[in-house]
C-alpha cells in the first residue's frame, strides 16, 4: 500500500466516523419534546423514571431544565415511549444507509 492509499483510507474512516456522530446528534435532538408545561427527552432514563414512580397517575418530576412539573404518569409514558421508538426505527434506517455507503 502506498501512502496516497492509507491517506484516502485514513479520509473515509474519519468521514464516516463524523457522518455518524452527525447522525446521533441529528436523532438526539428529535428526542425532546413538550408536555404539560415541561420540555422531556424520550429515552431510558425518563422511563425509568416514570416506572420507578409506578402507575399512581400523577406526580411532580422535573423536566430538562430542572423545572418542578405535575405530570400524568400514564399520558408522559406513552407519549415518551411513541417518540423514543419513532426516531430509533428513523435512525436505525439512515444508519444502515450509511453503513452501506461505506
Amino acid at each position: 500500500m502506498n501512502t496516497d492509499d492509507l491517506i484516502a483510507q485514513s479520509r473515509t474512516r474519519f468521514e464516516h466516523t463524523t457522518a455518524r456522530r452527525v447522525l446521533k446528534e441529528k436523532y438526539q435532538a428529535k428526542m425532546i419534546f413538550a408536555h404539560a408545561g415541561g420540555m422531556w427527552c424520550a429515552g431510558p432514563e425518563l422511563h425509568s423514571t416514570i416506572f420507578t414512580c409506578g402507575r399512581i397517575g400523577e406526580v411532580v418530576l422535573l423536566d430538562l431544565y430542572e423545572t418542578p412539573v405535575k405530570i400524568d404518569t400514564a399520558e408522559l409514558m406513552r407519549l415518551s415511549q411513541e417518540r423514543w421508538q419513532a426516531q430509533m426505527n428513523a435512525w436505525l434506517l439512515e444508519y444502515e444507509k450509511l453503513n452501506q455507503q461505506r
